[in-house]
C-alpha cells in the first residue's frame, strides 16, 4: 500500500489543493493520500491557527475517498521539517511506501529544505507541474493557478461582488462555509 504524503500550509485550502488530491489519486496508483498542514513553517511564514486550518483541510478533502488530513506536525518538534514528518509516517507504518507530492514550483527550492537526500530518500517526490516551472520529463501543467495568498486577498475584500464571484470558483464550498461560520480570515 503506498502513500501519498501532500504537506503545506492550507492557508487557507483551496480548489487547487482539492484538484491536485484528486489527480495524485487518480493517475499516481496510491492506495491513499494524507493531508498534513504545517504546524509551524520551518521559513517562519506566518500562519492561521493550525487546528482551525486543519479543520478547513477536513471540510475541503471530505468528500475524496482515500484522503486522510493528519494533524501529527502539532505532535513533531519545531521547527516542522518534512524529513521529521516523513520518518515519523514511517515509523508509524514501516512497511508502507511513501511519496511526498509537491509542486514543481518548490524544486528550485529543495536546497534550502531541511535534509532534501533523506527527504527524498524516505518519500520519492511525485511532481506535478506547475504552469510556469514546466520542466522536461514532467507531465504538463493541469491545474489552475490559485495560491492561498490570493484567496486571502479576496476573502479581505468579502460583500465585492467581484471577490465574492472568484471566491466561488476557488475555493470550495464547504471551506467557504467554514470560514463564514469561524469568522476566519476577516469575516
Amino acid at each position: 500500500m503506498t502513500t501519498a504524503v501532500f504537506g503545506g500550509s492550507f492557508d487557507p485550502p483551496h480548489v487547487a489543493h482539492l484538484l491536485a488530491a484528486a489527480y495524485v489519486l487518480g493517475v499516481g496508483g496510491f492506495e491513499r493520500l494524507v493531508v498534513a498542514p504545517v504546524y509551524a513553517h520551518a521559513f517562519a511564514k506566518p500562519l492561521s491557527d493550525f487546528e482551525e486550518r486543519v479543520e478547513l483541510c477536513r471540510a475541503c478533502f471530505a468528500e475524496l475517498p482515500r484522503v486522510e488530513v493528519s494533524p501529527l506536525e502539532a505532535e513533531l518538534p519545531r521547527p516542522n521539517y518534512t524529513v521529521r514528518l516523513l520518518e515519523r509516517l514511517r515509523s508509524d507504518r514501516p512497511d508502507e511506501p511513501l511519496r511526498l507530492v509537491i509542486g514543481s514550483d518548490v524544486l528550485p527550492e529543495t536546497a534550502r529544505w531541511h535534509d532534501f537526500a533523506r527527504v527524498s530518500e524516505l518519500a520519492p517526490p511525485f511532481v506535478l507541474t506547475r504552469r510556469g516551472f514546466e520542466r522536461p520529463g514532467l507531465g504538463p501543467a493541469l491545474l489552475p493557478e490559485v495560491s492561498s495568498t490570493h484567496v486571502r486577498e479576496l476573502l479581505a475584500r468579502r460583500g465585492d461582488p467581484d471577490a465574492e464571484r472568484e471566491l466561488a470558483w476557488l475555493v470550495p464550498e464547504r471551506v467557504r462555509a467554514r470560514i463564514s461560520e469561524r469568522g476566519l480570515y476577516g469575516a
